[in-house]
């Protein structure tokens, strides 16, 4: 009995220790995201809590929804307008990625993103679909609670769910990749060289994008050099950076979002977002498919290479390359099955 009871303690406390880390993640991400709030200093068009809520029900699974909550909570307390829309703001942050998760479980989705159906579900089901759930629920509250006006509604909700959107497709990816990366143990120099003139041509990137020439579409030929050479785990980070630069832009009225409204700019944003995210995705899955058929094939070659050797070694009878059957011998005479 003493033993069980120390069993069911410690699971109790590993429990605890998660719903607490995921709640203390889901508050300094939103604390980042607020930095760029473009609707009453609450909705963002990039809320990083939506990838980490998601990831952490995707990694450790659905006993960690009371720290979503919680993390949730802790946010919108302070920014308020009332406990109630309070309180409805933090069920849909919260019903949200539960949402997906269960949408993603669905369709037997693997937190690996090495095929292209991992890529679409999470696109188009993680993302586009369950995000729905907390900008309705969130926008609804801020309108009844009289802190947004009938016309502010749907650029309000347009902003929360893409910003909910894009923050499953930019950040979720890159933590499911950093939860299984690992340091290339037989990686040459020149490989090294080229992850390191990669990480120097985003930054290069970064600068012209937030300056006041609208140059954001040079994002994505670094995009598809990360995709082919680096496949999801070098994608995923360049989309990430490509699009926080993308944002600062737009926080900042420069570039393509200089002298446009809210609805403008957020339509600009949040399509080359998409985009970004998409050509990440689909290209670095694609990728990644075909380096493991690749390997598939040249397993199953050497497979049969090994087989004819041994058949060979075998017998000294002729192998037919119709491959109708073996040749069998009966009193001295060969004789082929018809």
């Amino acid at each position: 009995m003493t033993v069980a009871r120390h069993a069911r303690l410690g699971r109790g406390g590993l429990a605890a220790l998660e719903i607490c880390t995921v709640a203390a993640l889901y508050y300094g991400s939103a604390r980042v995201g607020l930095l760029q709030q473009l609707v009453r200093g609450q909705v963002t068009p990039l809320w990083p809590p939506t990838g980490i809520a998601l990831s952490s029900l995707l990694l450790r699974g659905p006993r960690v929804w009371p720290g979503i909550a919680l993390g949730a909570f802790l946010v919108n307390v302070a920014l308020g307008p009332s406990i109630p829309a309070v309180l409805a703001i933090v069920s849909g942050n919260t019903l949200a990625p539960l949402c997906s998760y269960v949408l993603l479980r669905r369709t037997g989705f693997r937190r690996e993103l090495d095929r292209m159906p991992d890529a679409l579900a999470l696109i188009f089901l993680g993302a586009f679909t369950g995000m729905l759930v907390s900008a309705t629920i969130g926008s609804g509250a801020l309108a009844l609670s009289g802190a947004l006006r009938g016309d502010t509604f749907w650029p309000t909700w347009s902003v929360w769910w893409t910003g909910d959107a894009m923050g499953v497709l930019l950040v979720t990816p890159v933590l499911l990749v950093l939860r299984s990366a690992r340091l290339p143990k037989r990686a040459s120099p020149s490989r090294w060289v080229e992850a390191l003139l990669l990480l120097a041509a985003t930054v290069c990137v970064g600068f012209l994008v937030t300056g006041s020439t609208p140059l954001m579409f040079l994002g994505f030929p670094l995009l598809i050099w990360a995709a082919f050479r680096f496949q999801v785990a070098g994608a995923a980070p360049c989309a990430l950076a490509v699009s926080t630069f993308a944002i600062i832009a737009a926080a900042e009225k420069t570039g393509p979002f200089a002298g446009h409204d809210l609805l403008t700019t957020m339509i600009t944003l949040q399509a080359f977002n998409g985009s970004a995210s998409l050509t990440a995705l689909l290209v670095g899955t694609a990728v990644s498919e075909r380096n493991q058929n690749q390997q598939e094939i040249a397993r199953a070659c050497g497979l049969l290479a090994e087989m004819v050797a041994r058949i060979a070694a075998g017998s000294h009878l002729p192998i037919l390359p119709d491959g109708r059957g073996e040749q069998e011998e009966h009193g001295g005479r060969t004789r082929r099955p018809a």
